[in-house]
């Protein structure tokens, strides 16, 4: 049922009714300058995004700005979490819509949006369960542990986002292509065009 929407959004929608006439993604995915000014946008946005949250995740741990009160640290840097994560996720939304199904069939997309899911829950839970008595540790050098852990879970799952994010450039493992097994299973490689080929499996 996803697939059968995404092959919709891919192939039709926008498409003109002549034969050479192509969908709104396509469109988009094949005008070069605009494609690289979107996905570079994208990258400086993330970039900037996580950034920001580093600097408050490194508070937290007590790593940098230790004589200043956590509160402080992210009330000055919000209005630029706020621009990057709108730019972020607007661009990467326009970026799955130019190649939604080569999205789909990748391992590293999938696995970009897991941890991207874990981090939000984070943030949610870190807003409205660990500093809900924040004004008891705002100005400790070394937050309670709570703090610490969630700073901890928000370092490691923004850079996996960043690390898997990158891997989606590359053909590693698209399908078509003599994957293990399970990477096929994964990514669904059975549904898409071009297939799935297990590693070692003879070849047609």
């Amino acid at each position: 049922m996803i697939r059968d929407f995404l092959v919709w959004l891919a192939t039709e929608l926008g498409k003109g009714p002549g034969e050479i006439d192509i969908s709104w993604s396509d469109a988009l995915a094949s005008s070069l300058n605009f494609w690289g000014l979107l996905e570079g946008t994208h990258v400086m946005t993330l970039i900037l995004f996580a950034g920001t949250i580093f600097v408050v995740d490194l508070r937290l741990l007590g790593v940098i700005f230790r004589k200043t009160p956590v509160s402080v640290v992210s009330d000055r840097i919000l209005p630029l979490t706020i621009f990057g994560i709108v730019m972020m996720l607007a661009t990467g939304t326009a970026l799955f819509f130019a190649k939604p199904l080569l999205y789909y069939h990748n391992i590293w997309f999938r696995l970009k949006l897991v941890f991207l899911a874990l981090a939000f829950v984070n943030i949610i839970v870190f807003h409205y369960r660990v500093q809900r008595d924040i004004a008891a540790w705002d100005t400790l050098e070394k937050p309670p542990a709570k703090a610490r852990i969630s700073a901890f879970l928000s370092l490691a799952s923004w850079l996996l986002v960043i690390c898997f994010g990158r891997y989606i450039a590359y053909d590693w493992t698209n399908c078509g292509k003599p994957l293990p097994h399970w990477i096929n299973v994964a990514q669904d490689c059975k549904a898409s065009e071009s297939g799935a080929l297990d590693l070692g499996a003879p070849q047609q």
